[in-house]
């Protein structure tokens, strides 16, 4: 596959059990096995998050295909914090702009509407996964549901996703005058609809 071709690096010393950093390192110095490796470890935790997003499974394949992809392509710009082994949010900072890049994309085109699928549980319910359930399926999620896109993908970003303003500025690519105007204004809404 041409994309598979780049400059041999050295690349470190890894295995199933390295940490993040170190995989990145091996990925950035062409080695697919750390990629796939990262893919194990890290697909299944962001297809969870992401389907709490986005319902439809080929988005959110396309999503998690140009994440890896770009992880790929980008590896070597990852910069941990000293002593930190995870990448996760790193991941998710990717993930997250690939799913809003696919959404943007589908936005651009006709779709009939159809009925999501119910979403389905596999074992316990993390605390996370469930609040964001009560969330989505509560007053709260019809409230959110309501608001505009631009309010809306502001307001998970910061507020569900927990990213900080600048990262959602990012993702959004928008100022982060912007995003924070937006998450005002999204919260007065969400306040004005669920005190009604």
């Amino acid at each position: 596959m041409k994309f598979l071709r780049r400059a041999r690096q050295r690349a470190p010393e890894y295995g199933p059990d390295s940490p993040d950093p170190v995989l990145l390192s091996a990925v950035a110095a062409g080695e697919t096995d750390a990629l796939e490796i990262l893919h194990r470890r890290h697909a299944p935790w962001l297809r969870l998050r992401l389907r709490y997003r986005c319902s439809d499974t080929d988005q959110l394949d396309a999503a998690l295909q140009e994440t890896f992809l770009a992880v790929w392509r980008n590896a070597g710009s990852f910069r941990p914090r000293p002593g930190d082994t995870d990448a996760g949010a790193w991941l998710w900072t990717i993930a997250i702009r690939q799913l809003i890049s696919q959404l943007r994309k589908r936005a651009n085109r006709w779709i009939a509407e159809t009925e999501p699928e119910p979403y389905e549980t596999i074992g316990d319910a993390s605390a996370e996964d469930t609040v964001l359930l009560n969330i989505e399926h509560g007053p709260l999620g019809a409230a959110l549901h309501e608001l505009s896109p631009e309010l809306r993908s502001a307001i998970q970003a910061t507020v569900l996703d927990g990213l900080t303003v600048r990262e959602a500025a990012e993702i959004l690519r928008i100022p982060e005058g912007t995003v924070k105007t937006r998450v005002m204004r999204a919260k007065a809404r969400l306040r004005e609809a669920l005190t009604t």
